[in-house]
């Protein structure tokens, strides 16, 4: 039943404001077979698609919240722990900085230089090393609104500007404890976003995999008393899936996921031909439940101090109630990959805190422009429009749904640099499209910051007035 509910409640719907509010058109178009490995892939039409900006929200003025070291709201204040943290109060979820003030984690991803020729040959003239472009790069986030670093970022650099920085950027670390044991244990393969697993199933029933876990998570110690670490994501993009029973159930019998789920389908009567529905939902959760609680408990003995936003779902992910039911148990909030969605489906932003119980953030999203010299934009999903001023628009548009939801406590833009198709060797998803907030140059797309900085700078104020506002 509860898979049916949330089938027909969850439709997407057009914003209901938009005849008040959505009165731009951004013609955009999608990228099809994006994932194949050659590169190939083609486009859907270009469609218009309703937009909100800050400048068609009816009835809202931009005013100026003065800011702490780290970013937060010096307005609005609350316990302070020393760390970041999450907590609802008066009906919306918040970041808590380690001062204690209300906080949102504004991030791109990736935030390091790439390695192609160009790139290098731009970073030794514009910043001489790596530590003058760090320097610069953080300066130049806060600048525009951003105050953090999402995954795959620069840590050490991030770490040793932080610590003669008098503004830290909040930064995130990817630990990858299900795809590093992969490595070690092998049968993982590449394929294009994220890591392959046999049959779409990962090896959470594996032995190996809790002693793995255990040793893994010791690097965590080092953390432990860093203020400036948002959080730490444990994998990111696995293949919790509806079909992953019938997956476990066909591996070589053998295996221990094969034995786990033989085990889980036989005290139920089920075999491969009676599967329902409800059988694959509810086995999804007792699967997502042995991968969350044995990395949260690992990462909670060596850092207990810094939150666990989880392992970065994506696709079908985020329609599965019981899958967010599970993280919820575990995870400080729940980190979403967020695609192929102009405007945030209001129901579902809604919803995946009823679900968990703990707000989101969204860890990847990004709309790329055909007007990027010298990029096809095949590579990676999601959206492609005209202009660089188009991909800006798309920012304000979907920033302002998440700040709507008041269930959203941060969104990291994927991401700081272009793909860079002079690049050797790069991962199949990210060869050749306009991802970046500056190019293979580290020359800023400045029509798109300008949007950015923006909504950026007016995020604290659009949360209050959303929360102000009446319902209709």
């Amino acid at each position: 039943m509860l898979i049916g509910l949330a089938s027909a409640a969850h439709a997407q719907t057009v914003p209901s404001r938009d005849s008040a509010e959505y009165t731009l058109r951004v013609a955009a178009k999608k990228t099809i077979n994006n994932s194949t490995v050659d590169g190939k892939a083609s486009f859907s039409e270009y469609k218009n698609y309703p937009t909100r900006t800050i400048a068609t929200l009816q009835g809202f003025k931009p005013a100026t919240v003065k800011l702490d070291k780290y970013g937060g709201r010096l307005d609005k204040k609350t316990k302070a722990t020393g760390f970041f943290h999450v907590e609802k109060i008066n009906g919306r979820w918040w970041a808590v900085d380690p001062d204690g003030y209300y906080f949102l984690h504004n991030a791109p991803n990736d935030v390091q230089p790439g390695g192609s020729e160009r790139t290098q040959k731009a970073l030794k003239a514009k910043y001489g090393d790596r530590a003058g472009w760090m320097a610069a790069t953080r300066k130049f986030f806060f600048a525009n609104g951003f105050n953090g670093a999402g995954a795959w970022s620069a840590t050490r650099e991030i770490q040793a500007e932080n610590a003669r920085a008098d503004q830290p950027l909040a930064y995130t670390i990817n630990l990858d404890f299900m795809s590093k044991y992969g490595d070690k244990r092998g049968g993982t393969y590449v394929q294009p976003g994220h890591k392959g697993y046999p049959n779409d199933v990962i090896f959470a029933f594996d032995p190996g995999f809790e002693e793995f876990a255990e040793q893994h998570a010791k690097q965590l110690a080092a953390n432990k008393k860093d203020k400036n670490l948002f959080g730490y994501f444990s994998d990111n993009e696995m293949p919790l899936l509806r079909k992953n029973l019938d997956g476990y159930l066909k591996l070589p019998v053998t295996e221990p996921g094969y034995v786990a789920a033989k085990k889980w389908a036989d005290e139920r009567s089920i075999t491969l031909e009676t599967i329902t529905d409800q059988n694959r939902a509810d086995f999804l959760a007792y699967a997502a439940d042995r991968y969350f609680s044995i990395v949260a408990k690992a990462m909670n003995k060596y850092d207990p101090n810094h939150m666990y936003l989880g392992c970065r779902f994506h696709g079908a992910q985020r329609y599965y109630p019981e899958l967010m039911k599970v993280a919820g148990k575990y995870l400080d909030a729940v980190s979403i990959n967020y695609y192929n969605n102009w405007t945030p489906e209001k129901t579902w932003v809604r919803d995946w805190e009823v679900f968990a119980g703990k707000p989101f953030i969204v860890t990847e999203w990004y709309v790329k422009g055909e007007d990027a010299p010298g990029l096809a934009n095949t590579a990676g999903a999601g959206w492609v429009v005209k202009t660089q001023a188009d991909r800006g628009l798309f920012y304000q548009n979907f920033t302002l749904g998440l700040l709507e939801s008041k269930n959203c406590v941060g969104w990291h833009w994927f991401k700081y640099q272009d793909n860079d198709p002079t690049l050797i060797g790069a991962e199949p998803s990210n060869t050749n499209a306009n991802k970046g907030i500056v190019d293979n140059n580290l020359e800023p797309y400045q029509p798109l910051l300008e949007k950015m900085k923006e909504l950026n700078q007016q995020m604290y104020h659009l949360a209050d007035f959303f929360d102000q506002r009446q319902p209709q």
